[in-house]
């Protein structure tokens, strides 16, 4: 059922639980992928500990990117999660707005297993860099338009929204800047990926009041 305005979907309408259902079947199945990027070791003694101990070290990038990754698209799936509980409506622009979303977080497999890989080549790391920043940014894309479209439930203050804002682009710096530093050396690229973590603790000194009751919803 449409709601008041040519192409707004309230959030009881069927319109609005199939967006949402394809939204987490599209998380589920790219959190799920993650793995295939991990082959099952090969070896021609298979009663050899040492063999299967040498293949298992040798995807060791593998297994790093699998848990950097699981934790980057569980924190994006978190993160929208939040977002859809502040709407009280979407739009056909939302809905293609989280299609396009969507489709970088369906890619995020790929430059994964090409993390894995080539988890020492510079150039592997940008492309990932470049993945998950672009996932960062359609999320400031999304916030801003339900903001500006009048989609959210509350009335966000200026100054709340101004924040919001600047918390969901602080990922797209840090990855941004990690491209870069990947040409000078990996580990200090992947070290800026973990720079979010703390620059959000160090930032939640200037929160606005209320802050959380705007921006993580009900």
């Amino acid at each position: 059922m449409a709601a008041p305005g040519v192409g707004r979907y309230d959030r009881d309408s069927v319109e609005f639980a199939r967006v949402l259902a394809f939204t987490d079947g599209v998380f589920a199945i790219a959190i799920t992928l993650l793995v295939v990027g991990i082959e099952v070791p090969s070896i021609p003694d298979t009663d050899s500990v040492r063999e299967l101990a040498d293949e298992l070290n040798d995807q060791t990038g593998s297994f790093v990117s699998f848990f950097i990754s699981f934790a980057v698209i569980g924190r994006y799936w978190l993160a929208h999660h939040t977002f859809v509980s502040q709407l009280r409506q979407m739009d056909r622009r939302l809905i293609g707005l989280n299609l396009l979303y969507l489709a970088f977080i369906a890619f995020l497999p790929f430059p994964t297993s090409l993390l894995g890989n080539f988890f020492e080549n510079p150039l592997s790391i940008a492309l990932y860099a470049v993945a998950v920043a672009a996932v960062s940014g359609m999320e400031v894309v999304l916030f801003r338009h339900a903001y500006r479209a009048g989609l959210l439930a509350q009335e966000v203050p200026a100054v709340v929204y101004r924040w919001g804002m600047l918390m969901s682009l602080s990922p797209v710096v840090f990855f941004l800047l990690s491209i870069p530093a990947a040409f000078v050396n990996t580990s200090l690229a992947v070290s800026l990926w973990l720079l979010g973590v703390p620059f959000q603790l160090l930032a939640n000194r200037w929160k606005p009041q209320d802050a959380d009751e705007y921006l993580i919803g009900g």
